[in-house]
């Protein structure tokens, strides 16, 4: 059927109703996910009377379509599909647990654009799959023949649609700041027209904010167009014309988070990270004194974590390499510079909610805007490059290229880093330079980026 490797660094990704996103892999990997954690590991199972798999979506136009694909796959196989609807990943993940799922699956692309669609598969501790998991349903998808496993009469499963899925997820989120108020807060929200575009507005209100809300009128086509956690501008706009105390966004699944403060300045990952953890460090609440987070973040984030006696643990870029080194360690709090952001007291994966809600209580408690909260992070200047390329040689390849790497590196060795990576989701090549002189990584950045070129084409 196929030979190449299916799954990316967030599960399997591509053009919705083309290869390896279509309704006939969508049905095999229903069938593999069934057979795989239905039968391989059925203690996991609850005590109904067939294993169930929860499935939820975001307004993708093609969600409904690998919707009934995976559904049908896992009824085929014997197991029951509980459909959760549009519901964000991270409310996925809980419903896996709560609901005693044998695994759950989030169809989403997250902030790819809406021609695009995914699928992440969840473990039934809402966990993401692990490295060996993974592998085994690659090899059920690609393998697993139509006419094996085929029961008959009741030991057929049926699909069956979950009414209070919006209700539960929102219960989780209000427990994780009881007695927070937001009476009198302004709050820009930028839905992203995504899976949290009705649940996020819903709970800052209940909680008594004021909510401007902007992009929440999904149509199917216009998830994360123009706007979302990938379009800082336009959240940098809603939050100055909106005069609010801060400003949000959202990326498709809302398991990303983008904020704007009362200024107009953008805050990141590695910002949010560094106020969560410095309160959670005063607090005494900062699991073994560790923040964990991935080689892309700023290198002020080491500094700001130790100079308040704590310290930092990086990981490879992902958040499930994050979350990998936050389960070794019993790890409370980690994420990566592009939002992803894990509080492992409340969720079991990347939270976009629980973030915004956990800066919230900061801003209330200490009753400090913004521009103040996150100005205890003092980052390292960076220089960044998102080339697109139409193949992906090895980079050990590019011989002129990694001579050049070497010569930068040498004259700014202690003094800054140079990452050069291919995205795992997209056809991209992401160059970062970091340091403390501007103007120089600058510089740097481009010529990396002119011997590059005279390797291989990159796609302009």
């Amino acid at each position: 059927m196929m030979t190449q490797s299916l799954f990316g660094t967030d599960g399997i990704r591509g053009t919705a109703n083309q290869t390896p996103m279509t309704p006939e892999i969508a049905f095999r990997c229903g069938r593999a996910v069934g057979s795989f954690f239905g039968r391989v590991h059925a203690d996991s199972c609850s005590s109904s009377q067939l294993p169930c798999v929860v499935i939820g979506k975001d307004t993708r136009r093609s969600g409904s379509m690998l919707e009934s694909a995976l559904a049908a796959g896992l009824n085929s196989i014997g197991i029951d599909a509980t459909l959760l609807g549009v519901l964000p990943t991270p409310g996925v993940a809980l419903l896996t647990r709560q609901l005693g799922a044998c695994a759950g699956v989030m169809i989403s692309a997250s902030h790819n654009s809406a021609a695009d669609n995914g699928i992440k598969i969840f473990q039934s501790t809402g966990y993401k799959l692990e490295d060996a998991q993974e592998q085994e349903i690659e090899k059920l998808i690609l393998t697993l023949g139509l006419d094996d496993d085929r029961p008959t009469g009741m030991a057929l499963g049926i699909a069956k649609q979950f009414s209070d899925a919006i209700g539960r997820y929102g219960a989780m989120l209000r427990a994780s700041v009881p007695g927070l108020s937001l009476q009198g807060v302004r709050i820009a929200v930028d839905a992203a027209n995504g899976a949290a575009f009705a649940v996020t507005p819903s709970l800052l209100k209940e909680l008594g904010a004021q909510v401007m809300l902007f992009h929440a009128t999904p149509n199917g086509m216009n998830i994360n167009d123009g706007c979302g956690s990938t379009h800082g501008e336009e959240l940098r706009r809603i939050t100055l014309a909106s005069q609010a105390h801060l400003g949000l966004a959202h990326d498709g699944d809302a398991d990303r988070l983008l904020l704007c403060d009362e200024q107009g300045n953008l805050v990141d990952g590695d910002e949010i990270l560094a106020m969560t953890a410095l309160d959670a460090l005063q607090k005494g609440k900062l699991a073994h004194k560790t923040l964990v987070t991935t080689t892309m973040s700023n290198f002020g984030l080491d500094e700001c974590l130790q100079a308040a006696g704590g310290r930092v643990l990086r990981t490879s870029v992902g958040d499930r390499h994050v979350m990998e080194a936050m389960l070794q360690g019993n790890f409370n709090i980690g994420g990566e510079q592009s939002g992803h952001l894990i509080f492992r007291d409340y969720n079991t994966t990347g939270d976009a909610l629980i973030a915004a809600l956990q800066v919230l209580q900061i801003m209330m408690t200490t009753q400090k805007p913004l521009s103040q909260l996150r100005a205890c992070l003092k980052k390292y200047p960076q220089a960044q490059r998102h080339l697109h390329v139409s193949r992906k040689p090895p980079l050990e390849s590019l011989k002129a290229t990694q001579a050049l790497i070497g010569e930068i590196e040498k004259k700014i060795e202690g003094k800054g880093r140079i990452l050069l990576r291919y995205s795992g989701t997209e056809p991209l090549l992401r160059l970062l330079i970091e340091g403390r002189d501007e103007i120089f990584i600058d510089q740097q950045c481009d010529r990396i980026v002119e011997a590059l070129s005279q390797e291989f084409s990159l796609v302009t």
